[in-house]
Order: structure tokens, then sequence, then C-alpha cells
């Protein structure tokens, strides 16, 4: 650096804090960062200072802290990229918590960045002070508090090789939140003496991140399968036993058709049905899917088919699909099960005789090589079984209450516009999906929070995944998912995209209908059903959101084949949680045993 320290050094001790955050940002801006999602705040002046302020970046300030980070989980899903997270020292980032959870979960890239008192502030009941140290746990990939701001040329390279190894540690080897601590001295607001700011940026700064690139993407090695006992033991599998099934559970591929392709391959070239949860991509590219099943639920519910259909062995993509019926059928079963999932995790929540593959099902199928391809009864059968149900499910859906709410699962598969991107909240809206969701070739969507299944962050994760998506998006979501996270319409006022909700408003919890205390009223009614008297329009028109309550059902697919391009609006569909629940423990039962 030379005589450039010299003028560095004399031009930034009053201004360190700003030096310190201008080349943090700097460097992620060259690692590949593009937003970051910044709450109010004093102790983060330096760096929101420094992010509102970069040309190349997009700093979006969410008041809320629990809705910045959902919102932020939903923008990271959707760019497949980290988002960076900014708050102030204290309780401010344990309000992240309930999202670090569900991006480690589900395996979201998340920079969350906190500020924090210097050590000399701690411990002594100075002010908006708390422990911040690995407040997040096991639940971050990786966790470093940073040393405090120093002008130091030593000291700004180590804080360059954090940044980078923070940044890497977001996606490799396994995507997911990165925690780091930063303390900060006063003065926090820069001072703009001298021309310091342009001088930084002009010389020292660029230097510094000179060597900075994108950390680079995870190749899969070649893999010689006959030099693997267990991968002989998968080729042997997939070649010689007729009576196998592929599952593919509730997941978000990377690349959509390079998973679809492996996914369709596997199944052509094996002769397997493919029993496939709503949530992964599959159900919107039928045309790939000859032997698809999706009605796997319902055919289930009869004891004599579930007998009759019992596999030799399982091929798992990801997790199991949400279906009760079918984990406990597999769970009964026990065969030899293997999972196909890069993740580290254990993905067998079943506990059966698993050999867990830690790959992508695209380098897994590569791996396998040729399969001789072949038909069988077995699947045939299966596939018989899926048109029968569909055929009975749609006539069924035909002809109920025009209020159903299970209903609505089954109109959006039919009626929003193709490619459209559907987040689904957790509880009774995921289930109807995975009941109702008919396969199709409109290549929707579908994003969820189905790491830790919590309604929290509903709103403002699907906020997230709207924001500048290209595509007008849809929230399907029932009342108290979407009560729950009202503070989302916080930034109605910036969002940028279009989010149509469609509301199923049951008076309550629908899902804890389905549960054995349900018989229980009371304490049902008052403490798990938990009914609430907001009235949605109100709640709307104070966040200046556009509002409409349908009177009838039938009115919902005009009003999403083609979605606005900008804002948000509510579509609000009263139901009847009880006598939904009736319907389908009647006609479940009822067209399980029509199958036959």
């Amino acid at each position: 650096m030379g005589g450039k320290e010299i003028v560095f050094d004399a031009l930034s001790r009053s201004n360190v804090n700003s030096v310190w955050g201008a080349l943090m940002v700097e460097a992620l801006w060259r690692l590949g960062l593009r937003y970051v999602v910044v709450s109010p705040g004093s102790r983060s002046t330096p760096l929101a200072f420094a992010f509102s302020r970069h040309a190349g970046l997009e700093a979006i300030p969410v008041l809320d802290e629990r809705s910045a980070s959902f919102f932020a989980l939903g923008l990271a899903r959707q760019k497949r990229a980290p988002v960076a997270l900014v708050c102030t020292s204290g309780t401010a980032a344990a309000n992240y918590f309930p999202a670090i959870i569900e991006a480690r979960m589900s395996r979201v890239p998340l920079l969350v960045l906190t500020a924090d008192r210097p050590p000399e502030m701690r411990e002594c009941s100075s002010g908006q002070t708390i422990d911040q140290q690995k407040i997040y746990g096991d639940y971050v990939n990786w966790y470093k508090e940073l040393s405090l701001p120093s002008a130091d040329p030593m000291r700004l390279r180590y804080l360059r090789q954090t940044v980078a190894q923070a940044y890497e540690r977001c996606l490799q080897p396994s995507p997911g939140p990165v925690h780091l601590n930063i303390p900060f001295r006063d003065p926090l607001a820069p001072v703009m003496e001298g021309g310091a700011a342009g001088i930084l940026e002009e010389s020292v700064l660029q230097d510094l991140v000179a060597p900075i690139l994108p950390p680079p993407s995870v190749k899969t090695v070649g893999i010689n399968i006959e030099q693997v006992p267990s991968w002989r033991a998968l080729k042997a599998a997939v070649s010689g036993k007729r009576k196998g099934l592929i599952t593919v559970g509730a997941m978000q591929a990377g690349d959509v058709t390079e998973f679809v392709v492996a996914v369709a391959k596997l199944s052509q070239s094996t002769g397997w049905p493919i029993l496939t949860d709503a949530l992964s991509p599959l159900r919107n590219f039928k045309r790939e899917f000859p032997l698809l099943v999706t009605q796997y639920d319902l055919i289930l519910r009869n004891e004599n088919l579930a007998e009759e259909l019992q596999p030799e062995v399982v091929v798992s993509v990801g997790i199991p699909p949400t279906s009760k019926a079918l984990r406990g059928w597999l769970e009964s079963n026990n065969c030899r099960t293997f999972i196909i999932d890069p993740g580290e995790d254990n993905l067998d929540p079943l506990h059966r005789d698993a050999i867990h593959y830690r790959l992508s099902v695209e380098a897994a199928v590569v791996a396998l090589g040729k399969i001789r391809a072949r038909s069988s009864a077995f699947g045939e059968r299966w596939k018989k079984l899926e048109a029968k149900a569909l055929r009975l499910m749609r006539n069924r859906l035909r002809e109920c209450p025009s209020t159903f709410e299970g209903k609505v699962s089954w109109m959006l598969s039919r009626s929003l516009p193709k490619g459209s991107p559907l987040f689904v909240a957790n509880s009774m809206p995921v289930r109807d999906v995975e009941y109702f969701w008919e396969p199709g070739n409109r290549a929707a969507q579908i994003y969820f929070n189905r790491g830790a299944n919590g309604i929290d962050g509903t709103l403002s994760t699907a906020l997230g995944m709207a924001y500048q998506h290209g595509k007008s998006g849809a929230l399907l979501t029932g009342d108290l998912a979407l009560l729950h996270d009202t503070n989302g319409f916080l930034i109605s006022q910036k969002f940028k995209g279009h989010l149509t909700i469609i509301l199923i408003n049951n008076g309550g919890g629908g899902i804890f209908e389905t549960l054995p205390v349900a018989k229980f009223d009371p304490p049902f009614e008052e403490f798990f059903a938990t009914p609430q008297t907001v009235d949605f329009g109100k709640l709307a028109a104070s966040y200046g959101v556009e509002h409409r309550k349908l009177r009838k059902l039938d009115d919902l697919p005009g009003l999403v084949k083609k979605l606005p391009s900008e804002g948000i609006r509510i579509i609000e569909i009263v139901t009847d949680r009880k006598k939904d629940s009736r319907w389908r423990r009647k006609n479940f039962a009822e067209m399980a045993a029509r199958l036959v």
C-alpha cells in the first residue's frame, strides 16, 4: 500500500467505524450480495449507512426485526442467493431467531449482521445490551464475533478475509444462515472531514477488496459406482426390484428443469411410480411423468390397497411427503430405503432401514448410469388407481358446498397464471394443497416454510418471495397465520411487485379440528381453535392494502387467472371449519372405499 497507508491512517481515525462498514459492504458486493434488509437502530449505524450508500446493493428498510428476517428468508428463497440482515444491539437480534431456525432447517442462505456494544459496555447495566455471543446456538452454519474496528491495514485484511469466509459458509457445504456479531464504539455516525470518504473509496478500499472473488460452486465429482459397496446396493435395487417406489417430499429445487429431468429419468428407467408431495415441483410438470401419483393419501386409506401395494424398496428424494397416511404406511412396511439428498442432516423421521446418499438426485442419476428400462404390473396398478382417484376427487370437488375450503387449493391449481409463484402457509393450507392440488403443466413455483413447520413469518416470507420476482405472486393462508404476522404489512409502501393473499377465514385453527382434542370442548375452542374476531377489511384499510370478501367461491378463478402487476391485495373467503372437517372425514372414507 506504501504511501497510501499514511494518508489512509490520518483520514480514518475518527471514521474508523465507517471505514469498517464500507470495507464489509464492498467486499460483500464483490462476493455476490445484492440485497440487504435493514431494521432501524443506533448501534448498527455504520452498517446501515454503508449499505444504504452502495450503488450496487438494494437496501430495504423493514421496521420489525421478526418481519424483516422472514422477508429476507423469502427473498433469499426466491433469488437462491444470500441476503443480508442488519439490526442494532439487544433484543433486536433475538427477534431474528425464528427465521434463522427456519433458514437452517430449510437450507436458505442468510447473512445475519448484528451490531453490538463494545466489550467494556457489557454486563454493567448498559442500555440495550444483552449477551449476543452465539445467541443462535447450533442453528447457524458458522458464527464469528469481529474484533473492534481498526484502521490498521492488517486488521482490515482480517476483516476482508472473515467476511469472505462468512459469505462462503452461507452457501457451502450446505446453504444456511451465518452470524457475524459486530461491536462498535462511539462515534457511530460518519465524520465527513477532508474528503476522507472519497479517498477511501477510490484508493485504499479498492486495493483491499481487489482479491475478492465470488466463492466457487460445489461440483459433484464423478463416482465409480462399482468401487462403492453402498452404491452397488442401490444399483442392484433399482435394476432388479420390480416393486419399487420413488417418493419426493417438500422441496425447492435449485434448477427446476434439471431436477425434473433427473427424477423423470429415474422413474422411466426403473418403471417405478413417483409419489410426490404437492410442495415439490413435479405435480406442475405432469407431462414428464407417466407414472406420477398424487392421490396416494386417498389410495392408502383403503386397507386392502395399502396391503396390496406394499413395495420392496423405496428411493426417497429428500424427506417423505407431508401425508400422514403415507408416512404411517411407509413406517409400517419398514422396507429397504435409499435416501438421496445433498445435505448432511438425517432426513428419515420414520427411522427405516435406510442408506443416505449425500448428493443431488441429478448427480445420483449420472452416477447410476444406464438402467434397463422396463414396465411392471406394480407401476401400472398405481397408475390406474391414480386415474380413478383423480376422477373421484374431481367429481366430489365439483359437487361439494361452494364454501368448502379444500376447494380453494384445487381451483388455484387450475387457475393461477402459468409459472406463478405461490407461497403455501402451514397448518391446514399445506395439507389441503397435498390433498387437492391437481397435477398439471402450469409450472407453478411453490414456496413454503417446512423446515420448522411454524406459522410465524408467513406473510413476511411471502412478501420476500414476491419482491421483484418478475411474476406476480400469491399467498394461500389461514386467518391465524396471517394475524400472527400482520407487521409484515409495514413493508407495503416499499414493496416492489405484487402479492395476492388468498385468505381462508375459518374462524380459528382448522388443523386442530382433525385432532382427537377437538372432541373435548371446553377447552378446545378457547385454547386450541382460538377463534379471532378481527375485521380483515378494516385491518387491510389501516395498511392501505386492497381487500375483497368473496360472496361465493366460484368467483375465485376469475380473480386469479390474471394477477395485478403491483401492490398487495387480500381476497377473503369465509368458511366453516367444523363443516369442512366433517366433509373431509366423510368423503375421504367414501372415495377410498370406491377405489376397489
